[in-house]
Formats: C-alpha cells, structure tokens, sequence
C-alpha cells in the first residue's frame, strides 16, 4: 500500500469489517495503479483515473461529484485549499461515512459533493445533485442489467420520473426551524449542513442511493447491497412482451412505501392491455390474491393509483385496514396515507342496484378518492379539498375521467396463490366466468364442496 494513513483515515477505517476493508483497499490500488501524470502524486489517483476505472457504468457528472467528495474531505484539520488527487486515507474516510456513516457522516461529504465551498449551500444546488443522484441509480442499475426484469424508456434529457422522483426527495428537505422551504422562491434558500442531515435521516432512500451508486458503480461485490428490496422482481406470465406504465423511478419509489416482505418480488395481476378492458375480468383476476399495487394512467397522461393491503373481495361493505394508500406517479410523485377519519380504505362491488358497483379507494359511495366505474374505462377522483380517507388531492387531470390504461400488481411472495391456483375449478379459470355468475345472483354449487384454500 505504500502510504501511511493519518490517524482521521485509521479511525474510520474501524468502520469496515476486516474484509471489507480489504476491498475498499484493493480498490484503492487499482485506482492509484493508473497512469499517473506529472500533477498526480503517488499514492492518489486523479479523475481521469477514475472516470477510466468507472467506465460507462455511472454518468460522468456523478463521477466528478464522488471525485470531488473525496479529494475535499480535510484529514488534517487544516483549513487549505483541496488537492486535485484523492489520497488512501480521503478515500477510505469517505467511503466509510457514504456507505457506514450515520446522517451526520453522509451530509459532510454530501456537502463537498455538492459544492467546493464551505458552508451552506443554495436550494437549487441540492436540487441538482439529487435528479444527478436518481439518475444515476437508474443508469448502473440499467447499465448492470440489474433492473430485475422492468425498463427504462430512453430519450433526450432527463427522464420526467427520474425528475419527479428527485423534486419528491427534495421535497422531504425542511427549512430551519422544521418548515417546509416555501415554494417558488425555494430554490434560493440556503441548506446548511443540519439541514442536510435532517434530510438523509428523513428521506433514507438518499442514502440508499449514494451505496447503489459507490456498490455497483465501483463493483464492490462483497459489500452488502440488497437490490431486492430496493427494485422488486418483474413477473408477468405471459410470453408476449408487457410495457408496464411504471419504469424504474416509479417502481423503485412506490416499492419503498411496502413492507419489506412484499418488496422482493411483483406479479401482474391484471393488465388492461393483456386481459382486455372488462370489469368482471379485473374482479376476477385481482380477488383474493392478498396485497397489490394498482394504477392506471388517464387520457391526460396522468398515473396514478392505490395499494391495497389485504385480498380485494366483492362485497358491499368497505375492507382493508390502515396500511392502503393511495398515491400519484405523474406528473409528480406521492404517497397519502390514512387519515384514521373513517375506515373507506377498500371497495369492490357489482351487481347491486341500489349502491355503487365498481372499485373504490378512500371517501364514500359516490365520492371516492379513486375509483373505477364497473363501466371499464370510466372513473372519478373527487377531492374537495381532500379525500377524507387518504388526505389525498384530486389524483386525475379531470374529476371525472377515462382511461384505457389500468394495471394490478400482487406484491411479496406468491406461494400461497400458487397454492390456491392447484384447487382451482373451471370457474377459477375463467374469472370473466366467474364474475358473471355472481352478477347473476347463482350460487356456485361447488364451492362448499372444494377444501377450504390455504389463506394467503
């Protein structure tokens, strides 16, 4: 290794477990091992090295951004001007604190990443290195083939969900004193480090990110890094390709509001692309399958959607429990959470003449946060000002709105509809079937004759 360390390098290096370290160092000489120049001293390495080792792997900007991060780490305590280099004990220390340090540890070298001046720095500043740090994730993700079986649509400029994921994170930042930064002059409000520190333990998919960005960026293959729940596995049963509405932002942002049971792994219930626009084929395909994510895109261009916390059941009667929210992906990104108002967390009704027949989440008949009119294609999102349930706005561009696009995801593991699948009858197999015998009013007279399914 050839250099010493300052003793600020040995203490953080207590961070790492013994074969941690041993990478972090290994990586290190791989770095410093690059061509040097006549400006690069021994025992650093410079940009242009690691922009060589990185590759295509991260955006060029986030490069500089790490660079910059760790050649103006002070290991001294001296205030001089930063080196152009990064040196063993600045690398080590600021691998530590991005990828083992608390929210006091990150925002220090947050902060350098952002800018080389000491101090608060603007809003807008941190506005900016957040879109880099979401695009980012979704390029070595990408760039890896690790999106786990979902795409990312390419185009010119930054894509609108990486934007808008980046303006939900930057939402979470507080001004002094715990108000939110005040809206069109925000981005010139200055963000001194307690403000950053608050916002990484606040918003922890920030951290989440910065060890995405060093573990797959760098290929540190032996740090742990668990993309399962970060991104859920993609499983439509179909051999046909499936775009789903959500891309990458959107899945990674909705995945963080689920339990981590139900993070691992996503099934498509119902497409109305696949399965065609039918209600009693969604009341048959989305019954009693447990948790799911559903959503469904406006003919403004709107997504938007709710999660369902337990198996949909038609019924007369409101179900679920205080874990559904509902929330938007486009144009913007949120998540709106029970109020504990009322209990209107779930509907799903047909064949009644006398209440609503359609899907509903959050207000009251007729009034719903979100809903889907047994008249596939058709539905309402009122919010005056906000649904009683979810606190949520209106969701849609148009109170009353159309869609062609609707999807329903299970979420967290399948074995128990597996399982079900095995005692299915011909009317199982036929949901739109189903669905339409219960319209009907019969009975299915096998149903009390089958063993009772495993629940879910």
């Amino acid at each position: 290794m050839g250099n010493s360390r300052s003793q600020a390098g040995q203490n953080f290096c207590s961070q790492f477990l013994p074969e941690e370290q041993a990478e972090i160092d290994r990586l290190f000489d791989a770095l410093s091992s690059e061509t040097h120049g006549s400006d690069t001293s021994p025992g650093s390495f410079s940009l242009k090295a690691l922009k060589n080792h990185v590759g295509e792997a991260l955006p060029p900007e986030m490069v500089t951004r790490l660079h910059d991060g760790m050649r103006r780490v002070d290991l001294t305590g001296k205030a001089k001007g930063p080196s152009d280099n990064v040196s063993q004990g600045q690398f080590t220390v600021s691998m530590s604190r991005l990828l083992k340090g608390n929210s006091e540890e990150k925002s220090l070298v947050i902060l350098k990443m952002i800018s080389a001046t000491e101090g608060p720095v603007k809003a807008r500043e941190v506005q900016k290195f957040t879109e880099d740090l979401v695009g980012s994730v979704v390029h070595v993700l990408s760039y890896r083939q690790e999106l786990r079986g979902w795409t990312q649509k390419r185009g010119p400029g930054p894509p609108a969900r990486v934007q808008a994921l980046a303006a939900q994170l930057f939402s979470e930042m507080d001004a002094q004193g715990g108000e939110k930064l005040p809206g069109p002059q925000q981005l010139d409000c200055e963000c001194d480090r307690a403000m950053i520190e608050a916002w990484v333990f606040r918003a922890p998919l920030v951290a989440t990110f910065l060890s995405v960005v060093i573990h797959r960026g760098f290929l540190l293959l032996r740090s742990p890094l668990d993309l399962a729940a970060l991104i859920p596995e993609r499983h439509v049963d179909q051999e046909r390709v499936f775009e789903s509405i959500l891309d990458v932002p959107s899945v990674i942002y909705l995945n963080s509001h689920l339990r981590r049971e139900q993070q691992q792994r996503w099934r498509l219930l119902f497409s109305s692309e696949l399965h065609g626009h039918s209600f009693a084929q969604l009341c048959g395909r989305i019954t009693h399958r447990g948790p799911c994510v559903l959503l469904l895109e406006d003919h403004d261009g709107q997504v938007f959607g709710g999660f369902a916390s337990c198996s949909w059941e038609v019924k007369p009667q409101f179900q679920g429990d205080d874990t559904c929210f509902l929330f938007s992906v486009s144009p913007h990104m949120a998540a709106y959470t029970s109020t504990g108002y009322n209990d209107h967390y779930m509907y799903l009704n047909h064949g009644q003449q006398t209440i609503p027949n359609g899907l509903g989440m959050g207000g009251q008949h007729n009034y719903f946060g979100l809903w889907v009119d047994v008249d596939f294609g058709k539905g309402h999102s009122k919010a005056k000002p906000k649904c009683t349930t979810y606190n949520s706005p209106q969701l849609s561009a148009q109170e009353n709105f159309s869609f062609e696009k609707m999807e329903v995801w299970a979420v967290g593991d399948a074995s128990g509809s597996q399982q079900a699948k095995s005692n299915k009858s011909i009317l199982d197999v036929d949901p739109e079937a189903q669905a339409l015998l219960e319209i009907t009013g019969r009975s299915r007279h096998s149903e009390g004759l089958r063993d009772i399914p495993e629940a879910e």
